[in-house]
C-alpha cells in the first residue's frame, strides 16, 4: 500500500501561503513570518518538506518571489535533529569504539 499524495488542504491548511504570494510588495521579512506561521499550523505529523514542495508546485510563484526563495531555502536546508524522549533521552553515550 502506497503512502496517499498529500492535498493542498493538508499544504496549506489556513491558505497563507497562498496570500503570501497575492500580496504586492512583500518582503523577505514577512515572508519568513509567515513561513513560521505557516509552519506552526501544519497538522502534527506532516510532512513539512512535502507540504513546501505541494505549495510550491501549487502557487508556482516567480522564482524571485520572497516566499519563493524562503521555500526554497527551506527544502535545501538539512532537517533539524529530532528530540529523543524517554529513555534513550536519559541513556549516557556510549564512549567505547
Amino acid at each position: 500500500m502506497g503512502r496517499r499524495m498529500m492535498n493542498l488542504s493538508d499544504a496549506d491548511p489556513k491558505g497563507l501561503m497562498r496570500e503570501s504570494f497575492r500580496i504586492d510588495g512583500i518582503g523577505m521579512a514577512e515572508c519568513r513570518s509567515i513561513f513560521m506561521d505557516w509552519a506552526l499550523s501544519l497538522a502534527p505529523g506532516t510532512d513539512e518538506r512535502e507540504a513546501m514542495r505541494v505549495v510550491m508546485a501549487q502557487y508556482q510563484g516567480p522564482e524571485d518571489h520572497p516566499m519563493t526563495l524562503v521555500l526554497s531555502e527551506g527544502l535545501t536546508r538539512e532537517p533539524a535533529p529530532r528530540k529523543r524522549a524517554g529513555r534513550t533521552a536519559r541513556r549516557a553515550p556510549r564512549t567505547d569504539n
